[in-house]
């Protein structure tokens, strides 16, 4: 994944603003997620935030553009850019994470690390669409992202950090066996 930082916020001014008062109302993880998900649902843009370079992707690995990174360090906003094929490792995150499809589909596997954490188990599997808009909060976060589609996908990821400094929202990454549960695929 090839990171690119902002000079300023490339976002909308409204955007921005809901993200901010959902991210700073006290609430648990879990809550502000569901917070920023409904701030993002109501101001989702469209894939025109970013040039039509940028939309093209890499072909060495998605690219993540960084869109804004709040001041304070409560929040950050990337865009997402996927041709078809590439795909993420399984990972969890640092911190809540909420993320809108502006173009193409967003296709994720959720697992769960086994109590004895010597695998993962797949309990789910997601495919957003564009317009949608979903998140989640540590823990029981672990997932991989890819995009299965023939076109390219672009996504919108709001991050409970700064992601200019960190340099990433991956807490962590699982290179361990994946069992399957029949429910999980239906």
């Amino acid at each position: 994944m090839t990171m690119i930082a902002p000079v300023q916020t490339r976002c909308p001014a409204d955007l921005i603003a809901g993200l901010r008062a959902a991210a700073r109302t006290g609430a648990d993880w879990q809550r502000t997620a569901e917070l920023v998900a409904a701030a993002l649902r109501r101001q989702l843009p469209g894939p025109d935030l970013l040039t039509a370079q940028e939309r093209l992707g890499d072909p060495d690995g998605y690219r993540c553009h960084i869109l804004h990174a709040e001041p304070d360090g409560s929040f950050s906003v990337t865009a997402m850019v996927w041709r078809p094929g590439q795909l993420t490792p399984i990972h969890d995150h640092v911190t809540w994470c909420v993320f809108g499809v502006l173009q193409g589909i967003e296709y994720e596997e959720l697992y769960s690390l086994a109590a004895d954490g010597s695998h993962l188990i797949e309990v789910g599997r997601n495919e957003s669409l564009r317009g949608e808009v979903s998140g989640f909060a540590p823990p029981g976060d672990i997932h991989r992202v890819r995009n299965r589609g023939d076109q390219v996908a672009v996504s919108l990821h709001v991050y409970g950090a700064d992601i200019s400094r960190l340099g990433s929202s991956v807490r962590r990454t699982y290179d361990l066996p994946v069992l399957t549960r029949p429910e999980a695929v239906s």
